[in-house]
């Protein structure tokens, strides 16, 4: 059982486990550290984000995955019957198959989600500054990011929008194009601006602007993508600026007026503005969307795209599971030929070893001032000899075990073709 993975994520354990069982980021190391040091464990490494914590492992043949549950509840002190009930363990071909899933976004609590591979990188050289990255798991790990890779070349399953944030974001790379240049002006400092904020960043914005009551919070997503944080009373100020607009508050009245959005326009020459009102009472008045090039969206009229964008990345799902499917049993191909390394390597051995005795012989009797085309004939003969023994006696063995079954393997291990004449030779 070469790979084995425990863990669990969204499905598994509510919020109120995950939380205590994922490792913040500074205690990673230390903690892939002691798991080093517990016997039996030859390769790990661990995936813990939000929504999930897994362990993937190569143990020695004499440990068992109960090493690495007593490794996490040690770490994060945690009760084994509290944790067992949310724990799920795979092996060998459903762990690989599972890894690969996890990096091509297949297990998100959002379906293609894009973040879970950079977490996969991030648990990757965790593991290679423990010294935990061993053949297998080097070359799993490595595997997955290619299917991940490839999924999101060949499939859609990353190119529609499942989420209010990242709808938004799609509706303004089509009003705008190039959204680098644009300048985004955040309103609200909740996790659904904060998501807002990434989204624009992966898309290449530097210009972004945060605005919140209370500054702190609002200075905290700002440095997250690198931008700048505002209180509200200088909303009026920066609207001019801002081709893009999000609001997400919990006020309960709006915050952007008709008159206050008119005099921004203004200011702005009537170039396009981009507005997306995600709060519930909303943030800004209905009346705004009347003004002229401004192109104001609510939630519910983003509903109808997160609605398309999953029905999307559902078809498109099927396709990445048989890329996986696919990717799981080359793997797994290439972990069955590690068995038959050390065999190859003795075998290749013992017949280096018998054509250096015979080439060694040979040069012996060339010296003695024998013929040399009678010492070649003897070195050619002495040396097929040596080099048949084994097989032969492997040959008559099976034989004589009155299997077919050995007789047909031995020929395929010997590359002989059965339509040769099988007549008996010594």
């Amino acid at each position: 059982m070469p790979v084995v993975c425990l863990g669990l994520n969204h499905k598994s354990a509510p919020l109120a486990v995950r939380e205590r069982v994922v490792f913040a980021p500074e205690r990673l190391d230390p903690a892939l550290a002691a798991l080093a040091e517990r016997p039996g464990v030859r390769e790990a490494a661990v995936v813990s984000t939000c929504n999930r914590t897994e362990v993937y492992a190569v143990l020695a043949p004499e440990a068992t995955p109960a090493i690495l549950q007593r490794w996490l509840e040690t770490e994060q002190a945690l009760d084994s019957d509290w944790l067992t009930p949310h724990l799920y363990q795979l092996e060998g071909h459903a762990a690989v198959r599972h890894l690969l899933r996890v990096a091509a976004g297949l297990d998100s609590l959002v379906l293609g989600e894009p973040q879970i591979l950079g977490q996969a990188k991030i648990a990757y050289h965790s593991a290679a500054r423990a010294s935990l990255l061993g053949q297998i798991l080097q070359r799993l790990f490595q595997h997955a990011f290619s299917v991940a890779k490839r999924v999101r070349t060949e499939t859609a399953i990353g190119a529609h929008p499942v989420s209010v944030a990242y709808a938004a974001v799609t509706l303004a790379r089509q009003i705008f194009g190039d959204l680098g240049p644009r300048h985004a002006l955040l309103i609200g400092a909740g996790e659904m601006i904060e998501l807002t904020a990434r989204h624009f960043q992966e898309q290449g914005m530097t210009g972004i602007s945060v605005a919140n009551r209370s500054l702190d919070r609002a200075e905290r997503i700002a440095a997250q993508c690198r931008g700048q944080a505002l209180p509200l009373a200088e909303l009026a100020t920066a609207l001019p600026q801002a081709d893009i607009i999000v609001s997400c508050t919990a006020s309960d009245s709006a915050i952007l007026t008709r008159e206050t959005v008119r005099a921004a326009m203004r200011k702005r020459r009537h170039q396009p503005c981009f507005m997306v009102d995600l709060a519930v009472p909303r943030d800004i008045e209905a009346s705004v969307e009347r003004l002229s090039d401004v192109y104001l969206y609510t939630v519910d009229d983003l509903r109808d795209v997160i609605e398309q964008g999953r029905r999307s990345r559902a078809a498109a799902a099927d396709d990445a599971e048989g890329i996986v499917a696919e990717q799981a049993d080359v793997f797994m191909d290439w972990v069955r030929t590690l068995d038959a390394v050390g065999a190859i390597r003795r075998f290749r051995q013992t017949g280096e070893r018998d054509r250096d005795e015979a080439l060694a012989q040979a040069r012996r009797q060339l010296d003695a001032g024998h013929d040399a085309a009678d010492v070649i004939e003897q070195l050619a003969h002495r040396l097929t000899r040596k080099l048949l023994h084994a097989p032969t006696m492997g040959l008559r063995q099976a034989a004589r075990s009155g299997d077919p079954d050995i007789i047909y393997q031995s020929h395929r291990l010997l590359g002989m073709d059965d339509s040769e004449d099988d007549t008996p030779h010594e």
